[in-house]
């Protein structure tokens, strides 16, 4: 084992001989060898290993592997000077191989190991942005479950930062058809990251681009599957690959295919559905994702049959008035109960979908339904208004701060539940019934925008998502208004729906499980 003085002999021969240092490999071998020695020399070998490295193509391998032993050692100190040389070893063929053993490198719990992983992994992408791509990806595909959870949160977050000499066209191609590799087995969580990643890349930003999206989406939710209610993984695959693909609908990115099978697979069992988040409303949370999507459903082969089930289940919610008894008080011992805001999805979507076929409720239905629909609105609307009176009582003059209680919260979207109600009943008053009005849904911002800017389209003011894609909307600010008949409801839910579960096959954790891996160091 060479001494500190040997080290620092040889180091002065190659420094002196420059472009000609690779005449002398005897001397690089004794560099070399400096990581069999102490902790002194050993951090001497980390920083002459590298500096050497381009003279001596034929100890490429050596080398690698002798600096990777530093990577590995004890003393934290030699680590961390290591890990910071590798990016001089990202030469040529051997960038792949230095990205793989830096992406294996993201499992180090010290941070400021860590951190000196993430910026080499960034320097060399700045070299070789597919090659780097590399070799996380197969880390991603074959590595560790902690080194494939860490490559992926590091592409869903760095990627964004690189600049566009970097993230040509044909990286994000690359990144496109790795990430399909990927998707054919992820967890929920992992899911998640990846439709972040994705809609993130500005080849995917067109039309077409959003389009490749949903059907990528759309095969997760694998669309063609029976729907099994009892069944939480399927609900869940469901619901988390739908929040996924809402963002992405436009007036050209059609969610025909999802409100589709929503009506046709999901309402029909709306009463069936299984979680196991605590505290979620799963039969709530459908319903508001078939309202959010309804906005932009294209043409659909079975329009009327699948207006039908929107509508036998609207009725579901919308009660008849209690009989009266002879002396006119109610014969029941107590009214029905007003399901506002599951009315509120349920009427939104039947309005939207009801405009694509507007003579369903006078020419599909016969007179006696027709009749005892109008009934169940009309009791509905009065049981509306009186809400909406005390609301707006208990809301007057209340400004600021004193809007910002618990209680006034509830109360402000119980208004807007109760308004947009309200609105969409008079609309399908109307003779012929009407699917003109526009209503921004409870739970949605209200957009902004002046007169010359607004679109044609009726269905545009309703519930746009954003113009750029996300991961996914963050639900965390939805607020149910769910009260029972007389009183207000205190059940204002807030949760998020981003942590849950696993898909294709599983990993190991939610879905199913993945494959056993192999152990250890593989590079």
């Amino acid at each position: 084992m060479p001494t500190v003085e040997e080290l620092y002999r040889n180091y002065g021969i190659l420094a002196d001989a420059t472009e000609t240092a690779g005449q002398h490999k005897d001397a690089y071998q004794v560099i070399l060898d400096g990581v069999k020695g102490g902790a002194k020399e050993k951090r001497l070998a980390a920083q002459f290993i590298p500096k050497f490295f381009k003279h001596f193509p034929e100890l490429a391998d050596s080398a690698i592997n002798a600096q990777l032993d530093l990577c590995e050692d004890e003393d934290v100190s030699i680590r961390r000077q290591a890990i910071k040389e590798l990016p001089q070893f990202a030469t040529g063929d051997n960038l792949p191989r230095v990205a793989d053993i830096l992406t294996q490198l993201l499992q180090s719990d010290d941070s400021a190991e860590f951190n000196l992983v993430n910026n080499a992994l960034l320097s060399i992408f700045k070299m070789d942005a597919k090659g780097t791509l590399g070799g996380l990806f197969s880390q991603i595909l074959q590595g560790e479950d902690i080194v494939r959870e860490r490559a992926i949160k590091f592409l869903s977050t760095k990627l964004k930062t690189l600049p566009e000499e970097v993230m040509t066209k044909e990286v994000e191609e690359f990144i496109l058809t790795e990430s399909k590799k990927v998707l054919e087995d992820v967890t929920g969580e992992e899911f998640v990251l990846f439709m972040k990643i994705l809609s993130g890349l500005k080849s995917l930003q067109t039309v077409s681009g959003r389009q490749q999206l949903v059907e990528l989406v759309a095969e997760q939710a694998d669309l063609e599957q029976t729907f099994n209610p009892s069944d939480t993984d399927c609900v869940d695959r469901l619901l988390q690959c739908t929040r996924q693909a809402v963002p992405l609908f436009s007036k050209n990115v059609h969610s025909t295919k999802f409100v589709t099978y929503f009506c046709e697979h999901v309402l029909p069992n709306l009463s069936s559905l299984t979680t196991l988040v605590e505290g979620l409303d799963i039969q709530l949370e459908v319903l508001k994702l078939l309202a959010e999507m309804s906005s932009f459903c294209g043409d659909m082969e079975k329009l009327e049959s699948n207006l039908k089930k929107l509508f036998d289940k609207l009725l579901e919610y919308m009660p008849l008035p209690p009989e009266e008894a002879e002396n006119g008080e109610n014969a029941g011992n107590e009214e029905p109960k007003l399901q506002f805001s599951y009315v509120e999805c349920l009427l939104y979507s039947f309005h939207q979908l009801g405009r694509k076929l507007p003579d369903f409720l006078t020419a599909k239905l016969n007179a006696e339904k027709l009749k005892d629909f109008k009934i169940r609105l009309q009791y509905f609307a009065r049981g509306l208004q009186v809400y909406i009176r005390q609301l707006r009582l208990a809301l007057q003059g209340k400004t600021g701060e004193a809007l910002k209680t618990e209680e006034n919260k509830i109360k402000v979207v119980a208004l807007k539940i109760t308004n947009n109600i309200n609105v969409l009943i008079k609309d399908l008053f109307h003779i012929p019934p009407s699917y003109k009005s526009t209503v921004t849904l409870s739970w949605k911002p209200v957009q902004k925008a002046d007169a010359s800017q607004k679109r044609a389209s009726e269905d545009t003011t309703s519930s746009s998502p954003p113009k750029k894609a996300s991961a996914g909307p963050k639900r965390d600010a939805r607020q149910i208004y769910n009260p029972p008949s007389g009183k207000y409801s205190s059940n204002l839910g807030s949760f998020s729906y981003e942590q849950r579960g696993g898909f294709r096959g599983g990993r190991g954790r939610g879905w199913g499980g993945r494959g056993n891996r192999s152990r250890g160091r593989i590079y």
